[in-house]
Formats: C-alpha cells, structure tokens, sequence
C-alpha cells in the first residue's frame, strides 16, 4: 500500500501528530516535565517491589534516618517511609486521574451543550457555572468529604479513593466548560458546520463528529493542569484530615503527619512534599509544552516543519 491509497484525513491526521510532537519537543521544560513525571509514575507503579509493608509497624526501627536500608528513612512507627511515599503516590495520582475525568465529563458536555445550542439553554447552563465558580472551593470541599464520608453508600465508603474525586470533581468542571463553550461559539458558525447541518446531520453527531475534535488541542492543555490542580486540592485535604485516612498513605497525609516532628525529623515532611512539588511542576511544564505546541498561530524560530 502506497501513501496515495491512504485515507486523506488519516494522512492529514498524522502529519499533524508529528507536527505537534516537533513543537512539544522543541518546549525544554516539557520535555524535562514528562521525564520526570515518567519515572514518578514507573516509580509508584513498581511499588509493590519493595520489601516492607508500607502499613506495617516496626517500633523498634522508627525514627531513623535516610540510609541505605531506608533511603528516606522512617516514621513515628518504624514504616519505611520511601515505600510509604511511592504506594501514597499511587494514591494522588489515580485521585488525579479520576479528577480529570469527571471533570471532562461534566463541563465538557455542560459547555458543548450550552455553546452549540446558545440561547435560554446557553444562559441557564453558564449561570449554574458561574454559581459554581463564586462557591468557596476549600470549604465546600470539607462539607462535601464529610458529608460522603458518612453517607451508607458502598461506592462512598470512608477512605476511599473514589470519594475524595467525586468531591474534588464536583467543584473542577467549571473551567471546563468555559473553555469548551467559547471555542463552540466560535466554531458552530463556520461553513464546516453549517455544511453538515443542511446536509442534514443530527445536533449530536454535528457536536461529536465535527466541533468537538476542533476543540481537542485546548481540553488536552487544560487535562494536564488540572491534573496537577486535583493532586494539590487532595493533598490539601488529606492534610487537613478530611481525605485520604491513615494507616493508608497519601502525600498529603504524610506531610500532615510529618509536621507534626518536623524540627526533628524533618525527613518526614520533606520527601512527600519534594514528591508534590516534582509532580506539580512537571505537569505545569506539560501543560506549557502542549499550550505551545497546539497553538496554531504560534510563530516557530524554524521553518520547514510539514
């Protein structure tokens, strides 16, 4: 098969993944960002390797310093506390994950709906958001992890990860669906689109097959920072006590409870927030690889790139 018997769409398709790959790559801290959020994820994923239990006590070895034996040491129960790190890892990142869907879920639907359809149903779904953004995010967070903690449903069990998303979730998918409902406005009035309406596409397979794709380059851009977002929105409340519980560990549980010995064992506190912190500005540094690389207008030092 010849590339002239390809589909002109599927080489179109990919030439324009090459050419944003040759954008991202040419973003330095980009590249850096998604190295090292790489071997955070290996890192966490290869977790189950090391040799301790990451809730299990040894009273006899607690408080040690970073060693060979325990490289970043151990806490107020003898736990290793680089075991316990990677496993919280586990935790922040799949809250993260799980953030970033319902959020797409949520206020990309909420924005395509109301950009696509404008009108009554446009200004009501934009002042349920606009309500949603003037809430006080910290507090309603607490309310809302409280109140599901205690809720008799099996989904929302007490310490479960599923919960603290659906909290975090709730209060995310504003920016969503400001984002996704100002490039539909723009977009809904193009000849592409007014095309398939009088050939007589559907509403819906108007949004899916033909708007929504045009959008992709600003949700992705917007997915990375909100992933890092959820991560410091769960550690927050997990250091205040109304997320992730212990015994099991999360960066923002481990922080919280290494404070509490910090002037002595600053071990404690340090390493789950060096884990925060490389995390956070790696996804930052993505999001700003992607930002350039999806811009269209953006004006490149090198010619030549199709």
């Amino acid at each position: 098969m010849t590339i002239s018997d390809l589909p002109k769409k599927t080489i179109e398709s990919e030439a324009t993944s090459r050419l944003i790959w040759k954008r991202f790559r040419r973003h330095p801290g980009a590249m850096a960002g998604f190295f090292i959020l790489t071997l955070l994820i290996l890192a966490v994923w290869l977790a189950p390797l090391s040799p301790y239990d990451p809730e299990k006590s040894a009273i006899l070895e607690r408080f040690q310093t970073p060693s060979w034996q325990h490289p970043m040491g151990t806490d107020a129960l003898g736990r290793d506390l680089l075991t316990r790190v990677l496993y919280g890892g586990r935790i922040s990142l799949t809250v993260g994950l799980l953030v970033v869907a319902i959020t797409l879920s949520i206020g990309v639907t909420v924005g395509a709906v109301a950009g696509y359809a404008g009108g009554l149903l446009d200004n009501i779904l934009m002042r349920i958001t606009d309500a949603a953004l003037t809430l006080p995010s910290l507090l309603v967070l607490i309310l809302l992890s409280a109140i599901l903690r205690e809720v008799d449903i099996p989904i929302f069990q007490r310490n479960s990860v599923l919960t603290i998303a659906v909290v975090i979730g709730l209060l995310s998918w504003m920016t969503f669906a400001r984002l996704v409902r100002a490039a539909f406005l723009t977009l809904r009035e193009l000849d592409f689109v007014t095309a398939s309406r009088s050939l007589g596409a559907s509403p819906l397979r108007i949004i899916v097959n033909h708007i929504l794709p045009n959008t992709i380059g600003p949700i992705i851009v917007e997915s990375t920072l909100e992933l890092g977002y959820a991560i410091i929105e769960e550690s927050g409340l997990s250091f205040l006590g109304f997320g992730i519980q212990p015994p099991t560990p999360s960066w923002g549980n481990l922080l919280s409870n290494g404070q509490e010995n910090f002037i002595r064992y600053p071990w404690l506190a340090i390493f789950p927030g060096v884990m925060i912190f490389l995390t956070i500005i790696s996804v930052n540094y993505i999001g700003d690889g992607l930002r350039d690389a999806f811009d269209p207008y953006k004006v490149l030092q090198k010619a030549g790139e199709m």
